[in-house]
C-alpha cells in the first residue's frame, strides 16, 4: 500500500440526496452507485434504512448484483439515550442491511448532547462505545463519523477528545472529522487535525491495521474542497464528499473537485487513470440522473472548464496549452472548447474549423468573411458560443459544404388560448424536398411544437433517421427589453438523437421566426451528424452523459 494512498468515500446517496430539488428512487440510486463503482470509489454510502425503507431495498437491490470496486456503507446514528444498542430498532435495520460496512456518527459538541439529545455527556459516550462494540460484535468494520467534531472541539476540546477515544476503544477503524455546519477555515482544520494526532497516538502509527483519520466537509463557507485538502495534507487519510458537490444548505466538498487536486496536483493515489478519465462522464451522468442542469462553470468537469474564448487565448493555446489550461483536460475526461463569438479573432475562426474537420488557412480570404459574418450576426443577436451546431452550418455554407436537404416556402401557425390553462396550437407548413413540395399539419401544446411536429411530419418519409431526434432544452432571451412586444428574441433550442446533444440558435422581432430558425437548423444538423462521421471536438461528440 502506498503511503501516498487516499480513501475516496462518496456519500452522494445519502447526504447528497438531502439537497433541496433532488428525491432520488431506488433505480436512481443503482444508477449512480454504478457510475461510481465505475470511478473506482472505494467506499459508496448507499444511506440509511433504519429511517428510509427505500434505502433497505436499495441494500437488498445491491446484493442481488454486488458492485465490482466498490464497498457499499449503511450509515445511522448512535443508539438513542437510555437503551441497549443490541435492541435498538435502528441498529438491527442496520445489520439488516448486509453490509460489510457501517458508518455511525456520534455527537462530538456537547451543546448537541445537551440540548439536542438531552441527555448527558456520560450518557452520549456510553452511545458511542455501546454502539460500536455491539456491532463489531456482529462482524461489522466500523467507520465512525464524529459530528460536528470541530465546532465541538473549539467549545469543549477535552471532551471531543473523549467522544473520538470512546471510538477508538470500541473498535473503529475510521474516525472521520466532519465541519458538519461548513463554517470551518483551513487553518483550523490544519491545527487541530494535528493537535488530534498528538492527543490520539495511535493515529500516528502505519500498521495495516491502525486506526486512520477521515476528514467530512459542508461547504457554508465556501471553504469545503480547501478544507479537505488541508486535512489531507495533515495527514488526514479518507476523503467524504459528494459528486458535484450535492448536498444539504449549500452542499458538501465536491469530489469531482478534490480527486483531480488530490491526485494530479498533490500526488496522491485516489483512482487509477483509466477511472480518473471517467470523472467528467460521471459528473454528468449523475447531474443527469438527479434532474439538476451541470454547471458549465464548474472546475474540471464543467463545460466551459476548458473553454476559450479571447483572441490572444485561443492564438495561445494553439501554441501551447500550458499557456491557459493548469491541467490536460483529457486525463479527466474533458476536453478543450475554442468559444466564437464578437470577440474572436482569426484563432478562434481556425481553431474551431479545426475542431470540425474544416481545413483553413489564416491567410484565406473565406475565412476573414467567416470572422466578418460572426460579428455582423452577434451584433444582430445571434450568439453562436452557445449554439456551436449553428456556427458549423454558417462555417460550412462559406465553403460550399452544407448540404441543403429541403427548403421552406412557408408557415403559418394558429393559436387556440382557452381561459384555463392548456394553449393548443395548429401549424402549417409547406416545405420543398427533392424538388417535390409537401403540405403538411400539425398540432401542439404551443407554436413552437406544432412547427417542430409539422416539419418532423413532412420530412421523416425522406429521412427517416429524423424520428430519433427530439428537443431537449429551449431557452428564450429578449434582447432590446425597451422595445416592448416588438423586442428582439433570440432563441436557443438543444436537440437530441438520444447519444448526442447540439444547440442552434434563431433571432427575430417575431419569437416564432426566432425559434423556426433554431428547430430548422437543429434538425439540418442532426442529419449532418447522421449522413458523415463527426470530427474530433465537434460539438457532436460530446455525449450527453
Amino acid at each position: 500500500m502506498s503511503s501516498n494512498q487516499l480513501w475516496i468515500y462518496d456519500t452522494t446517496l445519502r447526504d447528497g440526496a438531502q439537497r433541496e430539488g433532488i428525491a432520488l428512487s431506488i433505480e436512481d440510486k443503482l444508477k449512480i452507485a454504478r457510475k461510481l463503482d465505475k470511478m473506482g470509489v472505494p467506499f459508496i454510502e448507499g444511506g440509511w434504512p433504519g429511517a428510509n425503507p427505500k434505502d433497505v431495498q436499495f441494500f437488498w437491490r445491491l446484493k442481488e448484483t454486488p458492485l465490482e470496486h466498490s464497498e457499499v456503507v449503511a450509515f445511522c446514528s448512535t443508539r438513542r439515550p437510555n437503551r441497549v444498542a443490541a435492541e435498538d430498532s435502528l441498529l438491527q435495520a442496520i445489520l439488516t442491511a448486509g453490509t460489510h460496512w457501517v458508518a455511525i456518527f456520534g455527537k462530538s459538541w456537547d451543546l448537541h448532547v445537551t440540548e439536542g439529545l438531552h441527555t448527558t455527556l456520560e450518557e452520549n459516550l456510553a452511545m458511542i462505545g455501546d454502539t460500536l462494540e455491539y456491532l463489531r460484535s456482529q462482524g461489522r468494520r466500523v467507520i465512525y463519523d464524529a459530528e460536528h467534531w470541530f465546532d465541538g472541539y473549539k467549545a469543549n476540546r477535552d471532551y471531543a477528545l473523549k467522544t473520538l477515544r470512546t471510538a477508538l476503544e470500541a473498535g473503529a477503524e475510521w474516525l472521520v472529522l466532519c465541519d458538519t455546519n461548513g463554517g470551518a477555515l483551513p487553518h483550523e482544520v490544519t491545527q487541530i487535525i494535528e493537535e488530534v494526532r498528538e492527543a490520539l497516538p495511535e493515529l500516528q502509527t502505519t500498521g495495516e491495521n491502525s486506526p486512520r483519520l477521515g476528514i467530512h466537509t459542508h461547504n457554508d463557507g465556501g471553504t469545503a474542497v480547501a478544507n479537505a485538502i488541508a486535512a489531507v495534507m495533515a495527514g488526514a487519510k479518507m476523503v467524504q464528499g459528494t459528486i458535484n458537490g450535492y448536498g444539504e444548505r449549500c452542499g458538501n466538498a465536491n469530489l469531482c473537485t478534490l480527486i483531480p487536486n488530490l491526485q494530479l496536483k498533490l500526488g496522491y493515489d485516489c483512482v487509477t487513470p483509466e477511472q480518473l478519465a471517467r470523472l467528467t462522464l460521471t459528473s454528468r451522468a449523475v447531474s443527469e440522473i438527479v434532474n439538476l442542469a451541470p454547471d458549465d462553470h464548474a472546475p474540471f468537469v464543467g463545460r466551459s472548464a476548458f473553454a476559450h474564448k479571447g483572441g490572444i487565448h485561443v492564438s495561445a493555446v494553439a501554441k501551447n496549452p500550458l499557456t491557459y489550461e493548469h491541467i490536460t483536460p483529457e486525463v479527466i475526461g474533458n476536453r478543450r472548447r475554442i468559444v466564437i463569438s464578437d470577440q474572436s479573432g482569426l484563432s478562434n475562426v481556425l481553431a474551431k474549423a479545426r475542431s470540425f474537420g474544416i481545413d483553413l488557412e489564416q491567410d484565406d480570404q473565406t475565412c476573414r468573411q467567416i470572422l466578418a459574418e460572426l460579428k455582423v450576426l452577434e451584433k444582430e443577436g445571434y450568439q453562436f458560443e452557445a449554439a456551436e451546431a449553428s456556427f458549423e452550418l454558417l462555417m460550412r455554407s462559406a465553403i460550399a459544404q452544407r448540404p441543403h436537404r429541403f427548403h421552406l416556402k412557408g408557415f403559418q401557425v394558429h393559436c387556440n388560448a382557452s381561459d384555463v390553462i392548456e394553449s393548443n396550437a395548429l401549424a402549417t407548413i409547406k416545405v420543398s424536398v427533392n424538388g417535390e413540395d409537401l403540405l403538411e399539419v400539425a398540432e401542439g401544446n404551443g407554436p413552437v411544437s406544432a412547427l417542430d411536429q409539422a416539419l418532423r411530419k413532412a420530412l421523416v418519409r425522406f429521412y427517416p433517421q429524423i424520428a430519433e431526434f427530439y428537443l431537449t432544452d429551449y431557452k428564450v432571451r429578449i434582447l432590446d427589453s425597451n422595445s416592448g412586444t416588438s423586442a428582439k428574441t433570440r432563441v436557443l433550442v438543444e436537440s437530441s438523437n438520444g447519444e448526442q446533444r447540439w444547440t442552434t440558435v434563431g433571432v427575430s422581432t417575431n419569437i416564432i421566426d426566432a425559434s423556426y430558425q433554431a428547430v430548422v437548423e437543429g434538425i439540418e444538423y442532426g442529419l449532418l451528424l447522421r449522413s458523415q462521421s463527426v470530427p474530433e471536438g465537434s460539438p457532436l461528440k460530446a455525449p450527453i452523459l
